[in-house]
């Protein structure tokens, strides 16, 4: 969600009916609105390809000082890891220390007043806490700690857990939850220090998951909820923070992948070519960047000159700025970030 998420949860309280129009004719429905989005005319070069990113297969988040940092995977031009941009799409360099598989990360605002990098490691299965300069605090071993009922047993190597760590968020309290969503859809849930608490979800009834791709601290509702993006599914599934089954939030959408957060919109990065505004009825009220061309969408090998500018491929993270801007990361090979500006 963003700007931290525990900053906006704080200071973007207001509730705000959105509306768009990326200026396509195909893009999308009209809902009445005081507001607008459209296609920015900022960090244009990170959308158009002619700025080289990286392999993008992770997530998108920004610090309350505005600037925003991306995860990449390493490739043999371009070193993975957390990169940094500025609030005006520079690159500005990159944290140390941070593992080149974060699928997911969030930057979280903790009880001490400052901010933090919590990651969860795809390949290296490890729950990661850092400061936004690169010192790590803790790595927890996710093999180690989860119970081996909530592992997944691959049959050709005995004795390994293969869990493919996917999100992470982190509650008002300092609580962690991390998914297995390419593995069992399992929910983990931590506290503060990184002891194990409890497991929830699953494929198995009720929650019956199938790709639960990413979590979320939902900081609409008193008290918070947790929402899963539920993506083979196509829908979004709201859960209590001890993990009761709340129910089917927002469905029909497109491989749903992320979730941010802005007053009482929900902005949904679906991996299917498209980006849904829900209000917090769970009712879409706009979409943007619409893509119904099937060989474009769904897939990270699209390349810069089968981009249209305002139209998606694969989107994979996504985040709000202070200002109620968008800034979604797709899943590609060459790395592209669509900024959607908020206008009235």
């Amino acid at each position: 969600m963003n700007v931290s998420r525990q900053f906006l949860r704080a200071f973007y309280t207001s509730v705000l009916m959105f509306s768009a129009h990326s200026g396509y004719a195909h893009d999308d429905h009209e809902h009445s609105s005081a507001t607008n989005y459209q296609v920015s005319k900022s960090w244009v070069d990170l959308a158009n390809g002619k700025q080289a990113i990286g392999k993008s297969h992770g997530e998108i988040d920004v610090a309350k000082d505005g600037k925003f940092y991306l995860s990449l995977m390493s490739t043999p031009e371009i070193k993975g890891g957390i990169h940094i941009y500025s609030a005006q799409g520079h690159r500005i360099g990159e944290v140390a220390n941070a593992s080149d598989d974060f699928h997911g990360f969030v930057i979280h605002l903790d009880k001490d007043g400052k901010e933090y990098i919590y990651g969860a490691s795809l390949v290296n299965k490890e729950i990661i806490k850092m400061t936004l300069d690169g010192q790590r605090l803790f790595t927890l071993d996710a093999t180690k700690l989860i119970p081996k009922a909530y592992h997944k047993i691959d049959v050709n190597k005995p004795g390994l857990a293969p869990l493919k760590l996917t999100a992470i968020d982190v509650d008002n309290q300092g609580n962690m939850y991390v998914v297995d969503g390419y593995s069992l859809d399992y929910i983990h849930k931590f506290d503060a220090k990184g002891h194990y608490l409890t497991t929830f979800g699953g494929q198995d009834s009720p929650y019956k998951f199938d790709n639960c791709h990413k979590i979320h601290i939902d900081p609409r509702f008193e008290p918070n909820r947790l929402v899963c993006t539920d993506r083979k599914n196509s829908r979004l599934v709201h859960m209590s923070l001890d993990g009761a089954l709340i129910g089917t939030y927002a469905d029909n959408l497109r491989r749903p992948s992320a979730v941010a957060f802005y007053g009482d919109m929900a902005a949904v990065a679906e991996i299917s070519g498209r980006v849904s505004l829900i209000d917090k009825g769970g009712k879409t009220v706009r979409t943007l960047g619409t893509n119904e061309v099937k060989g474009l969408i769904n897939t990270n090998i699209t390349t810069p000159d089968q981009w249209k500018s305002g139209v998606f491929t694969a989107p994979h993270g996504i985040t709000f700025d202070h200002k109620g801007n968008l800034f979604i990361t797709e899943w590609n090979k060459t790395g592209r970030i669509v900024r959607f500006d908020l206008t009235d």
